[in-house]
């Protein structure tokens, strides 16, 4: 089991970054709102089923209460309707797979960046 090593996502400017890394490693933004218990619960189960290295994947965490209007930037860039929690992952520049809720899973997304 890895540690997720997450890179705050805070800016504007770092979807564009997050786009352009994700042309040579797969990026993950995980939505989080710091009020809700289910967000809380997915962020766990993230951490507890983690096997990924930073070397797979760069992980991004959202705040959503500080940052909706990013939140609503990401939304709008990747076409992916918004959710709390949630996920999505980014290859390519493209969402190429996102989850909300307790479908939220460690192992699906290592699925996922190793397709």
């Amino acid at each position: 089991m890895s540690k997720i090593n997450w890179l705050q996502l805070q800016s504007g400017s770092q979807i564009e970054e997050i786009i352009e890394h994700s042309k040579s490693v797969p990026c993950l933004i995980f939505k989080h709102s710091t009020r809700c218990s289910i967000s809380s619960l997915a962020q766990n189960r993230l951490d507890k089923g983690w096997s990924l290295d930073d070397k797979e994947i760069l992980p991004y965490h959202l705040d959503l209460i500080a940052h909706r209007d990013l939140s609503n930037a990401v939304s709008e860039q990747f076409g992916v309707r918004h959710e709390s929690p949630q996920v999505l992952l980014i290859k390519e520049g493209q969402c190429v797979y996102d989850a909300s809720h307790l479908g939220i899973s460690a192992r699906e997304i290592a699925g996922q960046v190793e397709a």
